[in-house]
């Protein structure tokens, strides 16, 4: 097979006509802040997910510390799994808190409750559950281990069916590469009245919405109110009209686009060497993290020194050279000079971390895409490594 001439991203945005006249019906109604679109995105979000509130943010992480900052903690310990962008272990470290890194299961990458039994200290008073590449963290039976406040991630289920009705509250992720993109942007969903009311009053600085200062629901009030109060400390983190008119674009293609990612999914199932090692199936395909298996010799106790039969940066290099972009999702986070702690080895994260490769799956792919994929991967196993 040729090498084709324009790189293949490994992950990435899909946007069409109807997305550019989302965005430019609302720069012609001059309300470019947050207003009216925003609460439709909201208000369709909440409907999708079935949560009474859903509350648009400027990001899945920015979501995670309202939170943190709308429930008061503050000086305690933080369950966070280490296979996790790095985000997940500095959100606690905004509010003073420490972040307690746990090992995952070597199936699907996900934190487990044995980890958060093992390693919860008296202070450990919230859990971050990241549903990893979609697949939802088991909630139910860290409950029965951990008495805390649950904030269920779902960055990458968007949409799972049942994600985000488990924990205390969930967060989602709307950026640039995500299963529904905007550019950037996330959502915060739960039930609690109380709680959401305390995180809207956060959203900019602690003063009311400009919009709905400006005009009720029906749009006929008058002027625009200049006077407000304002008695609580607040932040910035509201999303504007112009990406939320994205969101309600993207929504309607979310079918599409998760046809699209399971068919990827299957095809890459069905057709890669058997050498590969799937992963767990996924709802939403966020990543497909594939797995090449190692024969370990002769192990150092650093983790270094083993003789290999198939290694996942040749791999890399070699479907760079083919043009195929690939990643690695994630490296542990408690191998990062911020977030170390050398008093823990996590087995399974460290045994795994060699061995993951995210192969391309974006909404924008075509079977001729998956077909080039399927070809070169197969071929370096073929060529590299035959009769392992």
């Amino acid at each position: 097979m040729d090498i084709r001439e324009k790189p293949l991203k490994v992950l990435g945005p899909f946007g069409d006509k109807s997305d550019i006249d989302s965005i430019g019906e609302v720069i012609e109604s001059g309300w470019w802040g947050k207003g009216p679109k925003v609460q439709e995105f909201e208000e369709k979000f909440a409907e999708l997910v079935g949560a009474k509130h859903a509350i648009a943010v400027t990001s899945n992480s920015h979501g995670q510390d309202l939170v943190m900052k709308a429930m008061g903690f503050k000086g305690i310990d933080v369950i966070n799994p280490t296979i996790s962008f790095v985000a997940t272990a500095q959100i606690p470290l905004w509010n003073d808190c420490t972040s307690n890194i746990v090992d995952v299961d070597s199936v699907n990458l996900n934190i487990t409750a044995e980890e958060v039994e093992k390693w919860k200290k008296p202070n450990s008073e919230v859990c971050i559950a990241v549903n990893m590449a979609g697949i939802p963290a088991p909630i139910d039976e860290i409950r029965k281990v951990f008495g805390g406040y649950i904030i269920e991630d779902c960055a990458h289920s968007c949409y799972t069916e049942g994600a985000g009705t488990k924990g205390d509250v969930a967060v989602w992720s709307f950026q640039a590469v995500k299963t529904m993109p905007i550019g950037d942007g996330g959502m915060i969903t739960l039930d609690d009245d109380d709680l959401a009311n305390r995180i809207r009053e956060m959203l900019w600085f602690g003063v009311s919405s400009t919009w709905s200062r400006a005009a009720d629901s029906s749009g006929t009030r008058p002027g625009y109110a200049w006077d407000y109060q304002v008695d609580k400390l607040g932040y910035k983190y509201y999303m504007i009209d112009i990406i939320a008119a994205l969101g309600l674009s993207q929504m309607k293609k979310l079918p599409q686009f998760l046809d699209t990612r399971r068919h990827i999914q299957k095809r890459y199932n069905d057709e890669l060497h058997p050498i590969i090692e799937r992963p767990a199936y996924s709802d939403t395909v966020q990543y497909y993290c594939a797995r090449l298996p190692i024969k370990f010799e002769n192990m150092a106790p650093d983790g270094s020194g083993y003789s290999k039969k198939v290694c996942r940066d040749d791999l890399i290099n070699y479907l760079a050279d083919k043009k195929i972009h690939t990643s690695v999702h994630f490296k542990p986070l408690h191998l990062y000079d911020l977030l170390k702690d050398d008093t823990k080895r996590l087995k399974v994260a460290e045994q795994e971390r060699v061995k993951v490769i995210s192969l391309p799956c974006h909404n924008g792919m075509t079977d001729e895409d998956i077909d080039y994929v399927i070809y070169w991967v197969n071929k370096f196993i073929e060529e590299e490594y035959d009769n392992v």
